[in-house]
């Protein structure tokens, strides 16, 4: 049994770099907090609390004053930006570039469309915190659905504009673009009253026909991710589409050894929010295993 681990895998621009700036503040030896979660992974969150790293939420952030806040890879609502400034709060801002862009085109789509009396819709996990900065852009007034029974919530007799998650499924955006396309028309409305925008990031995107080719080319994938990750659930649902012995773990305390074989190309991948360490760890596991077997 041969275990490979997905060079394509594990951490996304974004969060590497928010992490980065978390642990520099860390080993200056400084006090900070961090407004949710840095990534959706209980266990490298874990790892960072251990060095000093503080969770809080956004009832904890108005209780804190004169001190430092790590804004996350996910972005933050102008909210956060007014609490801090009232409170004396040191932003750390690790947010995304791809975000901030997405928010800025969110911002200015939506002064256009109050003008019109349109709508911005966006395609994303309702409560997800990227999807919470986004429509705070929108004086939270953003129509946010998942599937083809919240487009109900939109007036197609008004103008739309859509865009999506940085983190969602490109399959399932544009079925979404097709189905809202559909609605349009039948309300006898022509292109002009849709503009829809493809804003889900090229990393995350880009790794779809990666993992495909990648679980096609593996006898077992083991997809190590966090279960809040709503990157980590997409992808793996690629790996599972095309590979049925793909199997969902959050660390190595999960992998079953009945998943192998004896012959078996073992591949091991990742979400955007799983760090590298953490796939060699489930790895390493997994060889182990097999070295049992053979003592045996």
């Amino acid at each position: 049994m041969e275990v490979v681990i997905d060079k394509n895998s594990g951490y996304c621009f974004g969060v590497e770099f928010a992490i980065q700036m978390a642990e520099d503040e860390l080993d200056a030896g400084g006090s900070l907090y961090c407004l949710g979660d840095i990534v959706h992974n209980s266990m490298e969150v874990e790892r960072l609390s251990k060095k000093g790293l503080k969770f809080i939420d956004k009832d904890h952030l108005s209780e804190l004053r004169d001190c430092k806040v790590l804004i996350r890879a996910h972005g933050e609502p102008p909210e956060t930006y007014r609490i801090a400034l009232e409170n004396n709060i040191e932003l750390i801002d690790a947010s995304c570039p791809v975000v901030l862009k997405l928010q800025n085109r969110v911002k200015h789509a939506f002064d256009g469309m109050e003008e019109e009396g349109g709508q911005i819709v966006i395609y994303g996990q309702v409560g997800h915190a990227e999807v919470i900065g986004l429509t705070g852009q929108t004086q939270d007034k953003a129509i946010i659905i998942t599937s083809e029974a919240d487009l109900d919530k939109i007036d197609f007799n008004r103008p739309v504009t859509l865009f999506s998650q940085t983190t969602k499924s490109t399959q399932g955006f544009y079925k979404i673009k097709a189905l809202i396309e559909e609605r349009v028309a039948a309300h006898g409305k022509d292109e002009q009253y849709f503009d829809a925008n493809d804003s889900i990031c090229r990393q995350v995107s880009n790794r779809e026909p990666q993992l495909t080719k990648f679980s096609q080319n593996h006898s077992v994938i083991v997809f190590v991710s966090g279960k809040k990750s709503s990157n980590g659930k997409a992808l793996y649902s690629v790996c599972k589409q095309h590979n049925s012995r793909s199997y969902f773990v959050e660390n190595e305390k999960e992998v079953e050894a009945a998943w192998f074989q004896e012959g078996d190309l073992v591949g091991i991948c990742g979400a955007t929010s799983t760090p590298m360490w953490l796939m060699e760890n489930v790895a390493n596991h997994i060889r182990q295993l097999q070295v049992g077997v053979l003592k045996v």
